[in-house]
């Protein structure tokens, strides 16, 4: 069943055309990636999503769970179960590691906020009562964020890569929380630039210059975008209608 479409979105920021007709689905209970070079329109189509200001689209329309949400708020699609990881993740300094993941959640068990942290592969006992801080690395941060929207509990966590930084978190610990995401029925939304990451979904879109080049299996839209994406030098990609 599908729980997420985006239909012919359009995004335009100042002067500048960020998504154009972008059209894809997801279904639920599923991993689905999108896949594409950096400056593709990955992050936008994230914020669009989430509802963030200044990323409502100038046309299109998207549904979750069969109902336009297009001009909804952001708390408003929150409280249907949508929640962003972001690329950079938040500090929040001064509040400790319980607190942060607790403020999400709707029963505050610290048996729970074990169980998160142990699932992002964080000992509890060690990050607990830790202030988050600059003494933390940037794969804590990201894993303690994680941690925090698996105790959510959404339905539908969109997952951001940074472009950058590509070892803060190893390639087996992304595997592993996202397959955990999903095993406790979260439909994911892998937003990457990496072929092998987006490998693990179990279905792949490829964007370039903000709209849908390919669809298909991991396996074939990693090839293509191997093959195609990553050695073009002119940065001249095809039109909507050539569909490639």
């Amino acid at each position: 069943m599908e729980i997420l479409r985006v239909e012919k979105v359009s995004l335009r920021l100042g002067d500048r055309e960020i998504l154009k007709e972008l059209s894809f689905s997801v279904e639920a209970g599923t991993i689905h990636s999108l896949l594409g070079p950096n400056a593709a329109g990955k992050s936008s189509i994230a914020y669009c999503l989430l509802g963030c200001c200044d990323y409502l689209p100038q046309s299109g329309r998207i549904f979750f769970d069969g109902q336009d949400i297009t001009t909804l708020p952001v708390y408003e699609r929150a409280r249907r179960g949508i929640t962003l990881a972001w690329q950079e993740p938040a500090r929040f300094e001064g509040l400790t590691v319980k607190d942060y993941i607790a403020v999400g959640m709707k029963n505050k068990d610290v048996t729970e906020i074990e169980r998160v942290l142990y699932q992002v592969l964080l000992e509890p006992k060690n990050y607990l009562n830790r202030v988050i801080d600059k003494t933390l690395s940037g794969g804590e941060r990201k894993r303690i964020e994680l941690a925090a929207v698996m105790a959510m509990k959404p339905r539908l966590a969109i997952l951001d890569e940074p472009d950058s930084g590509i070892d803060i978190l190893a390639l087996d610990s992304i595997v592993g929380i996202i397959k955990g995401l999903k095993e406790e029925g979260t439909t994911v939304l892998l937003i990457t630039h990496r072929e092998e990451v987006a490998e693990i979904a179990d279905r792949t879109s490829l964007i370039c210059s903000g709209f849908v080049v390919k669809e298909g299996s991991p396996q074939e839209v990693g090839r293509y975008f191997k093959e195609k994406c990553i050695p073009c030098p002119s940065r001249i990609y095809p039109s909507p209608e050539n569909n490639i």
